[in-house]
């Protein structure tokens, strides 16, 4: 039996009562986590929810996600994790692309009222049956009339499960990527993708029981679910649940709960370097005990990088991931070096290679599109051949990112496919401009994309947040990237704003940029 649920089982045999989660004044141990996912396995049963069906699921990091999750699995259903920011007709599209049988969602709150929007797309989707609302207290009624809730699913029903065999290549999660192109897409991840990836996840980071965990990145992403949550599972760390990110907070639950473990996104790091430039923080509880830090989702500028090193003397290890990957492609592993900047070398029973237009792998130094094969590619695309057969071809999976190998056997993201500018014939590359733009002292973060130009085809342009207190104009920022990049490279167009659009993980959304 390959069943991703056995990575909670066999902590509550081994941990038992050590607190596996914690929100808030709610902390819940190994032991009682999967007494609740096999009470929800049984609810479900009794539901008829059998082996293969799809299950989906929104909820913001609350202990309520790996109760359900594992729960799910243990029925040898599939776990449909959706992101909390979905509106009415696209929880319908999800549910319906899925086929989706059952859907539990989350209250919300007045600001995300996200169980009236799902019950919403939930009625119009019509291969999904049941729907069960999740309460902030799961034994108060549904707030959503006509619907169940998680707690009365689960009232009754026994903490013991015979948990469902499953097959090494059996679909346990499908992850929706983000769809910046078309449609979202399900990509179907494996029982053996995610547990080999969590178990390689946790060699790389030295997981020990000892750890504890501050999870702020949204778990209905594969980067929390597998790096964090999974990983936390396997080796009995403690997590401190986070449902929106808030650099105070964060930097108070680091000091209350002696967090030795933080992952998140550029914009992330962002934020807590921008929140310590304003605000004097001692941060000598926080030294003491964080012993690592993890970027992901997107490439981190060195500027940033070496900003939140400063502040907290701890390396950021940078690797590289989709959710195609399980999501870990490559990392900066700690017994082979690190190189700020670069996403690492590939993780174990991983091959990457770069390769140009016609499938033809490049040389050393040369720009091409990051192609990759092992363990954590998907199996597929859920009920989409095409898509499945132009992503993987002859087992390599295309990442659509633009990548450079250099001599030492580091890999550094260039910049994705879509995102390359053709200016003038020539291929101008947004993460390039963005890195020098962020070394001028004014510049706090930039995001730079193509814009239509009559003459040039695409012109560059580059929206600009300025640091607190800071002020630069559009002429003087101009002629400073000037001069600092090729005359072909710099922005003609500067816009300041005082914030980017960003999706729920922090990346920061150029499409909606594009619309502007």
């Amino acid at each position: 039996m390959l069943n991703l649920s056995v990575l909670l089982e066999e902590s509550a045999l081994k941990f038992k009562d050590k607190t596996a989660y914690t929100f808030m004044d709610t902390s819940l141990s190994f032991v009682q986590v999967n007494a609740l996912a096999n009470q929800v396995a049984n609810g479900l049963v009794s539901k008829g929810i059998k082996p293969g069906d799809k299950v989906a699921l929104s909820c913001f990091n609350l202990p309520y996600f790996p109760i359900i999750y594992n729960g799910i699995l243990k029925v040898g259903a599939v776990v449909v994790p959706l992101s909390v920011l979905l509106k009415e007709d696209e929880i319908q599209y999800h549910l319906e692309n899925s086929n989706a049988k059952a859907y539990f969602c989350f209250l919300g709150n007045n600001d995300l009222p996200m169980a009236s929007m799902g019950y919403a797309g939930f009625n119009k989707a019509k291969p999904c049956a049941h729907f069960f609302t999740i309460m902030p207290k799961p034994e108060t009624p549904s707030a959503i009339d006509g619907t169940e809730t998680f707690g009365s699913l689960i009232n009754g029903q026994s903490p013991i499960f015979d948990t469902v065999e499953t097959k090494a290549n059996d679909t346990a999660v499908i992850v929706y990527t983000s769809g910046t192109t078309g449609k979202p897409k399900g990509a179907e991840l494996t029982h053996s993708n995610l547990l080999q990836n969590t178990i390689l996840c946790a060699d790389l980071f030295s997981a020990s029981p000892a750890d504890k965990m501050l999870i702020v990145l949204p778990l209905f992403h594969i980067f929390a679910m597998t790096v964090q949550m999974n990983v936390s599972l396997y080796r009995g760390v403690t997590a401190v649940l986070l449902p929106r990110f808030d650099a105070k907070t964060v930097l108070d639950l680091c000091e209350q709960h002696k967090i030795t473990f933080f992952a998140g996104v550029p914009t992330m790091y962002w934020g807590l370097n921008s929140y310590l430039d304003i605000n004097k923080t001692d941060l000598k509880s926080i030294k003491e005990n964080l012993r690592m830090c993890v970027s992901g989702g997107a490439s981190l500028p060195v500027a940033v990088l070496e900003k939140f090193e400063s502040h907290f003397d701890v390396a950021i290890l940078e690797g590289y991931g989709m959710s195609e990957g399980s999501p870990v492609v490559s990392f900066n592993q700690l017994e082979v070096g690190r190189k700020p900047g670069s996403i690492g070398t590939p993780v174990w029973g991983v091959k990457i290679k770069i390769i140009d237009e016609e499938g033809n792998e490049v040389t050393t130094g040369e720009k091409g599109q990051l192609v990759y094969k092992g363990h954590n590619v998907m199996k597929s695309y859920y009920n989409n051949p095409d898509a499945s057969k132009k992503a993987i071809r002859n087992g390599w999976l295309h990442s659509g990112d633009i990548a450079v190998k250099d001599e030492d056997g580091f890999f550094f993201i260039v910049d994705r496919t879509k995102d390359m500018i053709i200016r003038g014939g020539l291929n101008v590359y947004p993460r390039e401009v963005e890195e020098v733009m962020m070394k001028h002292e004014a510049v706090s973060m930039v995001a730079v994309i193509g814009v239509p130009d009559e003459k040039m085809g695409e012109e560059i342009k580059a929206y600009v947040v300025l640091n607190e207190g800071v002020n630069a104009s559009q002429e003087e920022l101009t002629s400073w990237t000037k001069d600092h990049i090729a005359a072909y490279k710099y922005p003609r167009y500067i816009e300041i704003t005082n914030t980017l659009p960003m999706s729920a993980t922090g990346k920061i959304l150029k499409k909606e940029l594009r619309k502007l």
